[in-house]
């Protein structure tokens, strides 16, 4: 591999990490303010990063449960997600790039980009559904308002797992006839 390459694959681990530590810091965040909130409903005011759910949790504590629900399941999914992709990083072996283990680490991350986008698309109706009712939540959106890119992602990603696979027959092949 050329000094080039190396330095990029280096880079983009030590990204994914920080990526990964960045989006666990959030989760986490998110999981301590909503149980925060239940029991004191004045840190409702400021969720995370100025989201204020207050009005919601005063006027439907039922509804602030489930917006809450969803921010914090697609913020857990987007940790994982990293989680997956900092594992690839670790597996990598570029001697033999098609392992079966890799391309098992590629489906499952399309299956998890696909479940954000899923969950993401609910939480979209969901949230619009609480603003058409008088809700000011709009700001709750921004959790989820890429959904269109990870269903994307998901679909692009599905296909270089099946790629992958090919790459595993194909090599699997070259071996058995070296």
């Amino acid at each position: 591999m050329f000094k080039n390459q190396d330095l990029i694959i280096k880079a983009l681990y030590i990204a994914s990490w920080i990526i990964f530590i960045g989006l666990c810091i959030e989760s986490g965040a998110l999981i301590f303010n909503f149980t925060y909130a239940i029991y004191k409903p004045i840190a409702a005011h400021n969720i995370y990063k100025g989201l204020d759910l207050s009005a919601l949790q005063q006027k439907n504590f039922a509804h602030f449960i489930g917006l809450m629900s969803f921010i914090v399941v697609i913020s857990t999914l987007k940790a994982y997600l990293f989680y997956l992709v900092v594992k690839i990083f670790m597996k990598l072996n570029f001697v033999k790039p098609f392992s079966v283990e890799i391309a098992k680490l590629i489906e499952n991350i399309s299956f998890e980009v696909l479940s954000i986008a899923i969950v993401g698309a609910v939480a979209h109706q969901y949230t619009k559904r609480l603003i058409r009712s008088g809700y000011e939540i709009s700001r709750a959106q921004e959790y989820w308002n890429d959904t269109g890119a990870f269903l994307m992602m998901a679909a692009t990603i599905y296909v270089i797992a099946q790629v992958f696979k090919k790459g595993i027959e194909l090599q699997n092949e070259n071996d058995l006839t070296v």
